[in-house]
């Protein structure tokens, strides 16, 4: 299991952790209207899994707000950005905000994405920082589970992993 602090202070990560060449998991979490959202739905897409521990907070913000701008330039991309906050919280961020190009979802409910993807927080009951690529086959090209919490993740290798996947 990848190992994670968050505010420097170690945490235990529930779930499985996934990495490149695995199948991707399917989950469903809730869009901001309620409505239930899976992996399926965007199938045949290559989907960048944004995963933060709270929209509200600085580094977060920032990490939304940049895969938000990368995914205007990116074709046949879809940008997800999952946290627990609540979908209200969500939907406030995003119609504050004014992004356009990506996608929040709320996983507060069940944990469905967090457990399947080993970014449970077990702790704080937060998603721990991570970035996931999956192409349009569901397979993950790009797995990065960032050590410290309030680091950011690498975006680079985020996006080029998902420009050179189909």
């Amino acid at each position: 299991m990848a190992t994670v602090t968050f505010i420097n202070n170690p945490v235990t990560l529930v779930g499985t952790e996934v990495k490149a060449g695995d199948k991707a998991p399917n989950f469903t979490v809730l869009a901001n209207n309620l409505t239930p959202v899976s992996l399926s739905d965007s199938k045949g897409k290559v989907r960048i899994i944004s995963v933060i521990p709270s929209i509200d907070t600085g580094v977060c913000d920032q990490q939304t707000r940049k895969f938000n701008e990368a995914a205007s330039t990116l074709e046949n991309v879809e940008v997800l950005t999952i946290s627990v906050d609540l979908p209200f919280a969500q939907k406030r961020w995003c119609a504050a905000s004014g992004l356009e190009n990506v996608q929040t979802l709320s996983d507060h409910r069940d944990l469905s994405f967090g457990e399947a993807y080993g970014v449970v927080m077990k702790e704080l009951r937060l998603l721990a920082r991570s970035v996931f690529v999956v192409d349009s086959n569901d397979e993950i090209v790009y797995a990065e589970y960032v050590s410290e919490g309030t680091n950011h993740p690498n975006y680079e290798a985020a996006l080029e992993a998902a420009k050179a996947a189909k």
